[in-house]
């Protein structure tokens, strides 16, 4: 939590800074001001703990795809994290195997793996365990073991040289082990990089005046002491309604406790891990569950629940056109969805 205070205050300080500095000084001290808040986003998220391989993501960019290793063949990733509307489904809430409803908004996949944890209640410490346990969800992939799920992938020829070429030297490479890290391994390459990055790098050009205006604004406001870093988010836990109730802003029609709903413990109650607000502009609704269709009324219930002020429309304005300079490229490999190896879903007995 130090950290987090400690990141809050120089926000605040820094933003204090900006309206001292003369107008032919703005836009560097600006630019100094950022670049201690906020990173350019890496090439990939890879770790030494998860190395890439060109063979892994390969795999994980055809299992990412791949509907038939759910219960009833409908369900892959691709179906909630859409290219066309940046890594969501432009719903409030998904819709996982067998139509069952999912109970929180589905996040976009783009930058996803450079988070601290995932899930709105952080309960899936990396992308791994989350392709690993989706397998099982009964509200994502439906199976009744791993041995279900990898049984309708050996169900499919094309599949076994795919696995031997990225996990070698194993006498059974098709495991629910090695689906999560190369479905991992893929979602590491989901970088969407754009304005804001050429920006952080000296280009103040980059971001047009009222951008640069709107980053000020978001920096002054108190915005960046919990959407810093590269993600601009991503980094933190917060409890969603510090200055009052979340939902008497955004009308939400259940009331959703949170990270308590996975500790039980009272101290998480509300608490949500900070969202990434790259590409925000781009993937509505917004919140956990989908409860605000426009940007302009999230930015108002953020800074009216958060840091208890009500913002100008001038501000609003400004500071959305900032939020749009965190608009990236998608990469190509993942608008474009590719060939699957041929095979029909093979229904197999629930046990």
């Amino acid at each position: 939590m130090l950290r987090n205070v400690t990141l809050a205050s120089m926000a605040l300080a820094l933003g204090a800074m900006l309206g001292q500095v003369s107008a032919d000084d703005g836009d560097q001290e600006l630019l100094a001001t950022a670049q201690q808040l906020f990173k350019p986003l890496p090439a990939d998220f890879a770790t030494p703990q998860r190395m890439l391989t060109a063979e892994k993501v390969a795999l994980g960019r055809q299992l990412f795809f791949e509907p038939r290793a759910s219960l009833d063949g409908t369900m892959s990733c691709a179906a909630c994290h859409q290219a066309s509307l940046y890594g969501t489904d432009g719903i409030p809430k998904s819709f996982g195997v067998q139509n069952r409803a999912i109970p929180r908004n589905a996040a976009t996949v783009l930058n996803t793996a450079g988070q601290f944890v995932q899930h709105f209640g952080g309960n899936r410490q990396d992308v791994e365990e989350q392709a690993m346990r989706a397998l099982l969800s009964p509200l994502a992939y439906g199976n009744p073991d791993y041995a279900t799920a990898m049984a309708h992938l050996k169900a499919i020829p094309g599949y076994a040289p795919l696995f031997a070429a990225a996990f070698p030297g194993t006498a059974d490479p098709i495991t629910a082990e090695n689906w999560a890290t190369a479905i991992g391994a893929y979602e590491r390459t989901l970088v969407s990089a754009g304005a804001f990055d050429r920006y952080l790098g000296g280009d103040t050009a980059a971001l047009p005046p009222q951008a640069r205006r709107g980053l000020g604004t978001f920096i002054a406001t108190g915005c960046a002491g919990c959407h810093n870093g590269a993600l601009v988010g991503g980094t933190m836990f917060q409890r969603f309604g510090i200055t009052t109730d979340y939902w008497t802003e955004t009308h939400s029609t259940a009331i959703d406790k949170g990270r308590f709903v996975d500790t039980k413990n009272d101290a998480d109650l509300y608490l949500f891990k900070v969202a990434p607000l790259r590409n925000i502009t781009r993937t509505p609704p917004y919140f956990h569950d989908g409860s605000v269709a426009t940007l302009p009324e999230a930015v108002r219930v953020m800074a009216k629940t958060q840091l208890g002020k009500d913002l100008e429309a001038a501000d609003i304005a400004d500071i959305i056109a900032f939020l749009d300079s965190l608009t990236g490229e998608i990469p190509q490999h993942f608008r474009e969805a590719p060939i699957l190896p041929p095979g029909s879903f093979v229904a197999l007995p629930v046990k």
